[in-house]
């Protein structure tokens, strides 16, 4: 096979929460893969330590401070992209994540849950990655060419325990990334494609605590989630890194509209 057509060197890379975990190293990976990166954070310490890191390695970085959930800001932002570099490629719309307010504790109920806390959660996931799709995407559909990649979740599988709100927002953001797969495809061309990707377990900030005992054993909720993995561990959050180069290259050329589990096998297996 031709390796060529997994190359992405050189493409325009925006990735929205650059400056997270998630979207640190998706941008380090880009930035490995030879794309010049534009980083996305609502932080202006999270863009300036994060481009700082991609320079280090070598790469070509940008970054702008640009929520999410500001469509206007996006929009200016999109400019100034376009003015410095022509044209924007692929978008990463990591941008997300649970909020401690919107995740239930073991002896809460459903209606124990703050409203505001699941219209944040619900908000900055679900909008926070429907806005810069019509934002960025607007670009590439006027290029004629273009990858978008969201990030859905294993919570919109099945239901999984005290999480209401993320789990009602990833599964909002999977059939968006299906509905504008069609929109770009059909009115835009071939070349405009839409996917996601499912991470399964893995293990960091923002999940550490429900996970792992102060005593660094596992907690009864990590126990249940490896008993349904075949592969009977947590991913590590680089092996995100070859779904996200595939699909972002000429190598997924036929794809759009997917949401792709990379989760050790959890989603496939009942667990009997």
């Amino acid at each position: 096979m031709d390796n060529l057509i997994f190359d992405i060197s050189g493409k325009i890379a925006i990735v929205t929460g650059g400056g997270g975990v998630l979207g640190g190293n998706i941008a380090k990976h880009l930035i490995k893969a030879g794309c010049k990166v534009v980083v996305l954070d609502i932080r202006e310490e999270n863009v300036k330590s994060r481009v700082s890191e991609l320079e280090a390695m070598g790469g070509t970085a940008i970054g702008f401070v640009s929520n999410v959930l500001n469509v206007e800001e996006m929009k200016i932002t999109r400019d100034k992209i376009i003015k410095t570099w022509g044209k924007i490629d692929i978008l990463i719309n990591a941008a997300g994540g649970n909020l401690p307010g919107a995740t239930l504790t073991e002896e809460q109920t459903v209606f124990d849950m703050k409203i505001e806390d699941f219209e944040k959660v619900t908000n900055l996931n679900l909008n926070g990655t429907v806005y810069p799709c019509l934002v960025f995407g607007e670009a590439m559909a006027n290029q004629g060419a273009g990858s978008i990649l969201n990030i859905s979740s294993m919570a919109t599988l099945s239901a999984i325990t005290r999480v209401p709100g993320y789990s009602v927002a990833k599964s909002g953001i999977d059939i968006f990334t299906k509905w504008m797969a069609m929109e770009m495809g059909t009115k835009f061309g071939e070349k405009v494609r839409v996917n996601a990707i499912a991470p399964g377990f893995f293990i960091g900030d923002q999940n550490r605590k429900v996970l792992i005992n102060e005593d660094g054993s596992y907690t009864e909720r990590s126990k249940k989630v490896l008993a349904r993995t075949p592969m009977k561990r947590f991913g590590d959050i680089t092996e995100l890194n070859g779904i996200v180069q595939f699909l972002c290259s000429d190598a997924a050329s036929f794809i759009t509209g997917t949401v792709i589990p990379v989760d050790g096998g959890f989603s496939s297996f009942s667990g009997v």
